[in-house]
């Protein structure tokens, strides 16, 4: 009995190995196949193939050995004036919309198919640090807009270059859109930093990965001196290139210890020009050109004190009353309380004239100093007489 049972066992065993062996042979063979063997497209691929017919409102496209693609009604009307022109055997790349609709065939789309290679692009840009020169078409508060392939893109005002960045004083936001509306229509060298399809965004720079890398305000501390280079001047002071992509102020009191009316007659651009840095704050970079000229002030409180007599020239009216200089870079004040109108004040002290005043507050530490005029004609009265 034993005997009996261990023989057809013995069968079933070795059928069951044989077996076993020509299913895995055969599963192999299949897994190659299936590994060398395309992949059908499914919705949202990308595919590309030969035009085979054209009829009314649709074309025909081969996609071997899937079957074949179409592109009808509203995805032909979508691309119209794409689709009109072109002709059998022209290759087409479109999107896989349905992967097999009622018909049989693959529907696609042209348009979409455009956008996800645009996309594409601007990711590979995005890598590549590719340069595009692209036209402003509008501007707000924050930046300008520009159109790359059909696509609304964004140039923060922050990505600017020095050149093209609003230079308004206090970042008064109305002024920075004025500026900024002068560049509309203009072509800028860019670069895309941002390529987000599923968010529709994409963010340009006029700065090169370089100078995104270079232009950061921290690796200056208050107390550096620098060379720069003059790249604008305005109203309220000049810009200084400190680094690639990074510009400091020297606002227009911290120009000279002597008045400054207008910092454009004084520096060009281009001029190289030496910069202490005395502020830096949230980005920026505040610096000083008088400040690595001699004080005027410390040799003047060796030389005057409250109550003295002093010839002074008279440089600037302003609401306070007038400005009269008694040294190169050391101004009093001349209060307009001392004179019945502003009138009466500008005809008795011309400008460029000299008079001669009392000092009546003195503090070279603060660079604060007052004169009197109508003190120093009352003593001249009692002279007089």
């Amino acid at each position: 009995m034993v005997a009996t049972h261990a023989k057809p066992s013995a069968i079933f065993v070795f059928n069951m190995t044989t077996n076993t062996t020509e299913e895995t042979i055969t599963n192999e063979v299949m897994a190659t196949f299936l590994e060398q063997s395309p992949l059908p497209p499914r919705e949202g691929d990308l595919v590309e193939g030969p035009v085979v017919a054209i009829a009314k409102n649709k074309v025909f496209i081969e996609l071997h050995p899937f079957g074949t693609g179409i592109i009808y009604g509203r995805e032909y009307m979508t691309a119209s004036d794409i689709l009109r022109r072109v002709h059998p055997g022209d290759t087409i790349a479109a999107k896989v919309v349905d992967n097999i609709n009622e018909e049989g065939y693959i529907e696609l789309s042209l348009m979409e198919a455009r956008q996800a290679l645009i996309w594409a692009e601007a990711e590979e840009a995005v890598n590549k640090g590719t340069v595009f020169e692209v036209a402003v078409k509008e501007a707000n508060k924050g930046g300008l807009m520009m159109d790359w392939q059909g696509v609304t893109g964004f140039l923060p005002a922050s990505q600017l270059k020095p050149d093209h960045y609003p230079r308004v004083e206090d970042g008064d936001r109305s002024k920075i859109l004025e500026e900024l509306k002068q560049l509309i229509g203009q072509k800028l060298s860019v670069v895309i930093i941002t390529a987000d399809p599923q968010e529709n965004k994409l963010i340009f720079s006029e700065r090169g990965p370089q100078e995104e890398k270079s232009a950061s305000a921290e690796r200056f501390a208050v107390g550096d001196v620098i060379e720069g280079e003059v790249t604008g001047a305005v109203d309220f002071g000049i810009f200084i290139k400190i680094d690639e992509g990074l510009e400091g102020l020297v606002h227009i009191s911290e120009i000279d210890w002597g008045l400054v009316e207008n910092p454009k007659t004084m520096y060009k651009v281009g001029e190289k020009v030496n910069v202490k840095v005395i502020e830096v704050k949230d980005g920026k970079v505040s610096l000083s050109i008088k400040a690595l000229k001699e004080n005027p002030w410390t040799t003047a409180s060796e030389k005057y004190k409250k109550g003295q007599e002093v010839e002074a020239t008279i440089i600037k009216y302003n609401k306070h009353g007038a400005l009269a200089s008694i040294e190169e870079g050391v101004a009093g004040l001349v209060h307009i309380s001392e004179f019945a109108s502003a009138e009466e004040l500008h005809k008795s002290l011309e400008l460029g004239r000299s008079y001669k005043f009392r000092i009546t507050l003195f503090e070279p530490a603060n660079q604060r100093m007052t004169l009197s005029f109508k003190q120093k004609e009352g003593e001249d009265a009692k002279e007089e007489k």
